[in-house]
């Protein structure tokens, strides 16, 4: 059954704040293998102008899938989870994460279409930092697979 596209600009209220650490930017770029110095070494981050170290492009994916987990979960939507694919993730940043940054993220529905009885849901993230400043948009695909005919 189709999602119901009147859910189309539908936001949902921001997360808590999430603090990022030093220790969690540094395990991530490990996990990824990312050995740019300016993600572990405070001297590194400086002489390329930051207070402190940054996070790989990547890190606010954490953040930002479980915020549209908050989409995900409406049960207004109908969405069946455990049919749910992650197809596409899209980054568009104005400044670096930074450690110390308390992030939030408030979630949109930017579209639904079903194709070929299979659901796409196309959720935004904007993260701001806790002083309002914008720091990143994230654009999640989620594809929900059409149920196999018995």
């Amino acid at each position: 059954m189709a999602l119901d596209q009147s859910f189309v600009g539908r936001t949902y209220p921001p997360t808590p704040p999430y603090e990022v650490g030093r220790e969690k930017i540094r395990e991530f770029a490990e996990a990824v293998g990312d050995a740019n110095p300016a993600y572990t070494d405070r001297e590194a981050a400086a002489a390329l102008g930051h207070a402190d170290v940054i996070a790989p492009p990547t890190f606010v994916f954490s953040i930002t899938f479980k915020a549209a987990g908050d989409v995900v979960k409406d049960p207004q939507l109908g969405l069946d989870y455990s049919r749910v694919v992650h197809r596409d993730q899209t980054f568009a940043y104005l400044r670096p994460v930074r450690a110390g940054d308390r992030l939030t993220v408030t979630s949109t529905i930017e579209g639904i279409k079903s194709l070929a009885g299979n659901d796409i849901v196309d959720i935004r993230g904007e993260v701001h930092d806790e002083a309002g400043e914008h720091v990143v948009t994230a654009w999640t695909k989620l594809v929900a697979r059409a149920a196999e005919e018995a």
